[in-house]
């Protein structure tokens, strides 16, 4: 497995990294040996958070023989510094370590929150105690709104910064990512499948491949899957017309039905969480049924309070049919409730 330089923080990671979500569906036995065989293979970068159940500790356990020799990232979604604290405290316990490489805020999204966690009493202000006292190395943010991930960049505050890339959410590499790499920032992919849209992998990696400097973070489930995207990295990389074209029929054929995770659709004035709504489908397939029922519930069962305004259509730059999706996701998750039960 190659190398790359990781923005300015002077760390030499792994050019493809692990993502944690997959691993919560695992057994703790499972995971261990997902983890251990990734490491085996040359994976040197983690991306966790403390949101992902026990994806902390599952990594803790299965990479603390070998923390010295891995790059291990985690997030918190607290704005304010007491939250924050109490999160890194709580990582680096579940994580089995004294010190985090990355720490993230994780999803801001909005004005609001950013402001939060910026202001006097705001988690930046935890986040950079906690550098200072050796907990934490380096300070990332991630986020699925394009403007807010300029605006970062642009505020000199951050040693990276993560954002969805892939060939059907290719922005970035126009907009983003010269402008991060301009500022010697580590760029983190994450949802290079697009959150399960993308299914041939070979082809969701000719595209990642192609861009230098952008770390990709997968999620992984199985030895063999970890084993198969390592594979890929053994070969040379060329895309092609027809891979180009391959492309471009799926991310057409995907069209309004893709919800971007943008946010521009909220607030909803009936506290409907709109997002979780429109991604659950793709959210169940990489956590498992079961788990995605109960982990979103409280978010799921806000959509039974939608009273179709259409307010949220009118906001949403890409034109998604909310309503119906929403409805439809809501049908897809009563019925996971239901066989959880």
């Amino acid at each position: 497995m190659q190398s790359m330089n990781f923005g300015a923080t002077g760390c030499s990671v792994s050019v493809l990294g692990f993502g944690g979500i997959p691993i919560v569906r695992l057994s703790a036995d499972e995971a261990d040996r997902v983890l251990k065989r990734a490491y085996d293979l040359g994976i040197t970068f983690y991306d966790t958070a403390n949101a992902y159940r026990d994806s902390e500790e599952k990594m803790g356990r299965a990479l603390s023989p070998m923390r010295d020799k891995v790059f291990i990232a985690t997030k918190t979604r607290e704005r304010s510094a007491a939250g924050a604290a109490q999160h890194i405290d709580l990582s680096l316990r579940q994580l089995r370590t004294d010190y985090i490489d990355l720490y993230q805020f994780h999803q801001v999204v909005q004005d609001v929150e950013w402001e939060a966690l910026a202001a006097p009493g705001g988690a930046m202000e935890a986040v950079a105690a906690a550098r200072d006292a050796g907990k934490i190395r380096f300070i990332g943010i991630t986020t699925h709104n394009l403007e807010m991930a300029e605006q970062f960049v642009r505020a000199g505050l951050f040693d990276s910064i993560q954002y969805p890339f892939n060939f059907i959410e290719d922005e970035a590499a126009t907009r983003l990512h010269p402008l991060a790499k301009e500022r010697s920032m580590g760029i983190l992919a994450m949802k290079p499948f697009a959150g399960g849209a993308i299914t041939d992998a070979a082809l969701a990696f000719k595209f990642l491949r192609a861009h230098d400097g952008v770390l990709p973070i997968p999620g992984f489930d199985s030895v063999a899957s970890v084993e198969q995207i390592v594979g890929l990295y053994e070969k040379a990389n060329t895309v092609t017309d027809d891979d180009r074209h391959a492309m471009k029929v799926i991310a057409e054929d995907l069209g309004q039905a893709f919800c971007r995770r943008c946010e521009y659709c909220q607030p909803c004035p009936q506290g409907v969480a709109i997002t979780m709504g429109m991604t659950y489908p793709l959210i169940a397939s990489r956590y498992s049924p079961d788990i995605a029922a109960e982990s979103f519930a409280s978010a799921m069962d806000t959509l039974t309070r939608c009273v179709a305004c259409g307010l949220c259509e009118t906001r949403c730059p890409y034109q998604l049919p909310i309503r119906r999706m929403l409805a439809d996701h809501h049908r897809v998750y009563t019925g996971h409730r239901g066989t959880k039960g």
